[in-house]
């Protein structure tokens, strides 16, 4: 039974936090990816777009088997950013996520690097086809982090295999069956750090189009803090039929200069009602209260006197919490890496007290990436142990040696 496109559509919102939108998205059938861009500068909205338009320009591959054909594709756009970055001094290190479908007969191909994501809605089920390329997702496969834990992990947004990073790149591609009205999403983090996945299947099933599915996901990926891009490709199956018309309008698409109506729903302080100021009453002064006897005086000394003793026994403890950070900020150290991916010493303790916040730096950063490492490398490098400088170099530096060209 061959499969057609009956419903599709794209959205991308720069988010809550961000100045920039680095995320990209291709939408069209039978062909739809989503990238999210890294890199200093404005080199990870280069990256994605790099990505993009080798989705959209690279016929080469066209006549081979669909996940060959995904493959080749992801392969071009790597090429591109890869020598993209070599050539531009302001480009150096940038690189990009990509997940990809590719719809033919009765199957989608995927192809995937990082960690957007490819999802399958089928009736009531949501399922993710996709595996993160992540640090906390390694940890997480290895046993070493709970899902509570990698939600709050300070280097949750550290990605393990990207685009650009070098001449080639592993992609993971497969393919998965059809059924009539399976709904398929291509999302970047800034939607699944922000909104679980029953929410996400929620607001599907709630939305009478796919367009409208999409500016309630970005909705509410925003309504939770917006701390990233958010894009969305969101596509529906259906058996037979002509094929979906690649040129039909879409939902818009929101950069960071503003929202659609749709996405805000907020109310400015000059659209609030005016609240009418209270008339003055006159009132009679009260009575003035009964003289304290000396007992009942006498009685409340105890008590001030342990109310002082609390206060300053607490006083002492936060200054006991401040002088064991302060140790651990000053003599810490640990093996993490950057957002970019660049494996880095950090001094301190790994830990945010909030978003934004973190109880280390880095003070060495090194050329070494976290995507040259195998995965159980990483899981041994990464393992935040605490250790001076020296140690933390010297065990650095044996990945280093081996990683490095």
């Amino acid at each position: 039974m061959t499969m057609q496109v009956a419903d599709r559509a794209g959205l991308t919102d720069t988010g809550r936090r961000r100045r920039r939108n680095e995320d990209s998205f291709v939408l069209e059938p039978p062909l739809f990816a989503v990238a999210d861009g890294m890199g200093g500068a404005q080199a990870g909205e280069v990256a994605s777009r790099l990505a993009a338009a080798a989705f959209r320009e690279f016929r080469d591959a066209d006549d081979l088997a669909p996940e060959e054909r995904v493959d080749a594709l992801v392969q071009e756009a790597n090429r591109r950013i890869y020598a993209r970055s070599r050539e531009d001094a302001n480009a150096t290190g940038m690189g990009t996520t990509i997940t990809a479908a590719l719809l033919e007969g009765e199957r989608v191909a995927i192809g995937h690097v990082g960690d957007s994501r490819a999802y399958r809605i089928r009736g009531d089920d949501l399922e993710q086809l996709t595996q993160d390329h992540s640090l906390v997702a390694d940890l997480m496969r290895s046993g070493r982090l709970t899902q509570e834990e990698a939600d709050t992990h300070p280097q949750r947004s550290v990605i393990t295999r990207a685009l650009g990073t070098d001449p080639e790149v592993d992609v993971d591609t497969f393919a998965v069956g059809l059924e009539p009205g399976d709904v398929f999403l291509l999302c970047s983090d800034g939607l699944t750090t922000m909104v679980q996945d029953e929410e996400i299947l929620r607001l599907v099933h709630e939305s009478d189009s796919l367009e409208r599915a999409a500016k309630a996901l970005v909705k509410a990926a925003n309504k939770r803090g917006g701390e990233d891009n958010v894009t969305v490709v969101l596509f529906r199956v259906d058996a037979g039929g002509p094929p979906l018309d690649a040129t039909a309008p879409l939902a818009p698409a929101v950069d960071e200069e503003g929202d659609t109506d749709e996405l805000e729903d907020t109310l400015s302080g000059e659209e609030a009602e005016p609240v009418a100021p209270t008339p003055a009453v006159a009132q009679t002064p009260p009575p003035p209260p009964p003289a304290t006897e000396p007992r009942r005086a006498a009685e409340t000394r105890p008590r001030r006197g342990r109310r002082v003793f609390g206060v300053v026994a607490a006083l002492l403890f936060v200054a006991l919490l401040l002088l064991v950070a302060f140790w651990g900020l000053a003599n810490a150290h640990f093996v993490g890496a950057e957002e970019d991916g660049s494996v880095a010493v950090y001094q301190g303790l790994p830990y945010d007290v909030s978003e934004g916040f973190p109880l280390y730096r880095p003070r060495y950063v090194s050329t070494l990436h976290a995507a040259q490492l195998t995965e159980e490398e990483r899981s041994q490098l990464f393992d935040h142990e605490l250790m001076d400088y020296g140690a933390a170099r010297d065990r650095l530096a044996r990945y280093e040696d081996e990683g490095l060209p």
